[in-house]
C-alpha cells in the first residue's frame, strides 16, 4: 500500500481501469471458485453417491444456502436421471463445468485488457514527468549525476514499475479474493477440515517471507549499477575520438566489463531469489495437501462425514488457494523491485530546483536600459570563483571579457543566463533583479553562443527553429546568409532540409559553429551573450564569422567572451580579468596604452 501511495498521483488519472479490473477480478474469483464446486454434483453423478431428491426444494433465505443449493443440484440431477438417464446429468454437469471455466477466463481476460491502459498511462505519465523535471533541473545537478543514471532510470526502471503495477493489484485484489472465496467455500463443506489444513498457512507465510526480507535492497544493487554501465556506454560514444586517439579501447573495456560483471552477479543473486519463490510455495503447498489427504481420507474412509466427490472438490479448492498463494509471493518479489525502481524515479520528479521561479515572478518582454552585475560573487563548491565583480553594460553596447582558463569569464555568461544564481550580489536587468523574472522571460531576451557547437541530431532547418520555431524558410535563409553560412548549406543535397547527424558531425567545426550562430541570429534576441564563439575556428572561419558576428551585434547589446583578442578590438568596452576579479577595464586603445595585463596577452597571441 506504501508503493500505491508512492504512485497515487500517476495512478489517479487512470483510475476507472483500476475499478474496472477490480470488478472483473471479483468475478474471476467467484467463478473460479464455483468452477472448482461444480466438479462436486458431476463427481456424485459418476460414482452415483448423490441423495436422491424428488421434490423440488423452496429457498429458505441466505443462512440456508448452502443445504438449498445442494437440494437443487440433487433435484435437478434426480430428475434428469429419471427422464433421460445418467448420461444426461452427466452431460449438463459437464457443459456446467465449461461455462464456469469459460466465465472466469473472460473475466480474467477483460481484468487485464483494463490493466493494460493502467500500466502503459502510468509509464507514459512518470517518462513524460521525468523528463521535464530532467530538462528543468538546473545545469549543477548534472556535475553531480552520472548521465547513464537518468537515462537507467527513466528507461529500466520505469518498466520495473510498470510490470510491478499488474502484481501489485494481484497482490490486492486478484489472487486475495481468489483465497477469500475458495476459503470460505471450504469452509461451508467442511469447518473441521478447513480449520485443520490452516494450521499449517501461517508456518508457509513464514517461510516465504523470510526468503524475500531482503529483495528491495538487492532489486536497488541491480538497478544502480546498471545505471553505472549505461553511464560508461554514453561517455564512451561522446568521447570516441578522444578514446581511439589515446588508444584508450582497453581501459574503457575494463571499466564497462567490470561494471556488467557486477550487474550480473547482483542480477543473478536476484533472479535466484526471485526463482526460489515459486518452488518454495509449491513444496509447501504440497505437503497441505498431502496432510490434507491424510486427514480428509480419514474423513471419508473411517468416519465416512464426507463423500468422495465432496471431498475431491474440497481437494480442488485447497489446490486452488496453492495457485494463488504461489502468485502472490511471486507479485511480492515484483512489488518490492518495484518500490526499489519507484524510489530512484521519485528521487529525480521530488528533487527541488533551486532555480524554480518565485511564485511572483514577473515576466519582461522587452529590454530597454542596461544589464547591472553589482558586487557579483560565486563559488561552484568551496573556492570562489568571482569575487566582488560588478559591471555594466548598457544597451547597445558591447562589453569583452578577456583573461587566462579559470578567471571567471564564462562563469559571468551561466549567471547572467540564470543557468546558476549567485552566491552574493545581484544581476538585474532594466533594475529588475533576475532572481525576481521568470527564467524563460529572462532567456527570451538572450541569444547564446557557446564554445562548443550544441547541434543535434535532425535538419538544419530543425537546428535553426529552435531559435524561433515559427520562422519561414525565407528567414532561416537570410539567418545563415547573416552568419556567413549559406555559402555551404545551399550546397548540400538537401539544402536546409539535410540532416547533420549526431551533434553535427557530418559537418566542420566551423561549419557547425556558424549554424549555432544562425541559430541565435533567427531568435533575434535584443541581448547576445557570446562565450568564445570563435574558438574552435580556423582562421577563414574566424575571418566570415568574425564578419557574420559584428553584422549581428549592430545596435545590439553584447556581452562577449573571447579568448582571440583579435575577434573583440571594437568592443566598447574591455574588461580584462585574473582569478575572479577585475585585473582592467577600458577600449582597446586605452588597454594597450596602459601596457599592463591586456597588453601582454596581446603580445603573447601575436608572437603566437
Amino acid at each position: 500500500m506504501n508503493y500505491i501511495k508512492k504512485l497515487s498521483r500517476f495512478i489517479i488519472p487512470y483510475k476507472r481501469y483500476a475499478i474496472l479490473n477490480i470488478i472483473a477480478n471479483v468475478f474471476y474469483a467467484l467463478f473460479s471458485t464455483l468452477a472448482m464446486i461444480s466438479l462436486m454434483p458431476m463427481i456424485n453423478v459418476l460414482f452415483g453417491e448423490g441423495e436422491k431428491v424428488t421434490v423440488k426444494p423452496i429457498y429458505t433465505g441466505i443462512s440456508e444456502i448452502k443445504d438449498y443449493t445442494e437440494s437443487y443440484m440433487n433435484y435437478v440431477i434426480t430428475q434428469s436421471s429419471e427422464l433421460h438417464g445418467p448420461q444426461r446429468s452427466l452431460l449438463y454437469m459437464i457443459t456446467l463445468i465449461i461455462s464456469l471455466f469459460l466465465l472466469k477466463n473472460l473475466f480474467n481476460y477483460i481484468g487485464l485488457y483494463f490493466i493494460t491502459f493502467l500500466r502503459n498511462g502510468v509509464l507514459k505519465d512518470l517518462r513524460n514527468e521525468i523528463y521535464e523535471k530532467v530538462t528543468r533541473l538546473p545545469i549543477s545537478y548534472y556535475s553531480e549525476k552520472k548521465k547513464g543514471d537518468i537515462i537507467a532510470r527513466i528507461s529500466g526502471d520505469v518498466n520495473e514499475v510498470k510490470s510491478s503495477l499488474l502484481a501489485v493489484l494481484e497482490l490486492v485484489v486478484k489472487e486475495p479474493l481468489t483465497i477469500l472465496f475458495s476459503i470460505v467455500a471450504m469452509f461451508l463443506i467442511s469447518v473441521k477440515l478447513t480449520i485443520f489444513v490452516f494450521l499449517f498457512i501461517p508456518i508457509a507465510g513464514f517461510i516465504i517471507s523470510k526468503i524475500g526480507k531482503s529483495l528491495k535492497k538487492k532489486s536497488t544493487r541491480v538497478q544502480r549499477e546498471q545505471g553505472i554501465f549505461i553511464s560508461t556506454l554514453e561517455e564512451t560514444l561522446s568521447g570516441l575520438k578522444v578514446i581511439k586517439g589515446f588508444n584508450a579501447e582497453k581501459r574503457f573495456n575494463t571499466a564497462f566489463q567490470e561494471s556488467t560483471y557486477r550487474f550480473y552477479n547482483f542480477s543473478n543473486i536476484l533472479t535466484n531469489r526471485q526463482n526460489l519463490a515459486s518452488p518454495m510455495s509449491e513444496v509447501l503447498g504440497i505437503m497441505t495437501i498431502a496432510v490434507l489427504l491424510w486427514y480428509g481420507g480419514t474423513m471419508v474412509l473411517v468416519d465416512q462425514t464426507l463423500t468422495g466427490g465432496t471431498f475431491l472438490a474440497y481437494i480442488a479448492l485447497a489446490y486452488q488457494i496453492l495457485t494463488p498463494a504461489k502468485d502472490i509471493s511471486k507479485a511480492s518479489y515484483k512489488v518490492k523491485a518495484g518500490n526499489a525502481a519507484a524510489d530512484r524515479i521519485l528521487e529525480i520528479i521530488e528533487t527541488e530546483s533551486p532555480l524554480e521561479d518565485k511564485p511572483n515572478a514577473i515576466e519582461k518582454s522587452d529590454f530597454t536600459s542596461n544589464i547591472s552585475l553589482n558586487n557579483v560573487s560565486f563559488k561552484y563548491e568551496d573556492d570562489l570563483v568571482l569575487k566582488h565583480f560588478s559591471m555594466n553594460v548598457s544597451k547597445g553596447k558591447s562589453i569583452a571579457l578577456v583573461g587566462q582558463s579559470g578567471s571567471g569569464k564564462s562563469t559571468i555568461a551561466n549567471l547572467v543566463t540564470r543557468f546558476y544564481d549567485v552566491t552574493d550580489g545581484e544581476i538585474s536587468i532594466d533594475g529588475v533583479d533576475i532572481r525576481d523574472m521568470k527564467k524563460q522571460s529572462l532567456r527570451s531576451l538572450m541569444g547564446l553562443v557557446t564554445q562548443d557547437s550544441i547541434l543535434f541530431n535532425e535538419s538544419i532547418k530543425n537546428n535553426l527553429l529552435i531559435g524561433d520555431e515559427n520562422a519561414s524558410d525565407e528567414e532561416i535563409i537570410d539567418a545563415l546568409k547573416i552568419a556567413n553560412a549559406w555559402e555551404f548549406v545551399k550546397d548540400l543535397p538537401k539544402g536546409i532540409e539535410t540532416n547533420i547527424g549526431d551533434s553535427g558531425g557530418k559537418l566542420s567545426g566551423g561549419q557547425q559553429q556558424r549554424l549555432s550562430i544562425a541559430r541565435a541570429v533567427l531568435k533575434n534576441p535584443p541581448i547576445m551573450i557570446l562565450d568564445e564563439a570563435t574558438s574552435a575556428l580556423d582562421t577563414e572561419s574566424e575571418r566570415l564569422v568574425q564578419n557574420a558576428l559584428e553584422n549581428m551585434m549592430k545596435n545590439r547589446t553584447s556581452i562577449v567572451i573571447a579568448h582571440r583578442l583579435s575577434t573583440i578590438q571594437n568592443a566598447d568596452e574591455i574588461i580584462v580579468m585574473h582569478k575572479g576579479e577585475i585585473a582592467e577595464q577600458g577600449t582597446h586603445t586605452q588597454l594597450i596604452a596602459k601596457n599592463g595585463v591586456y597588453r601582454k596577452l596581446v603580445d603573447m597571441q601575436s608572437f603566437e
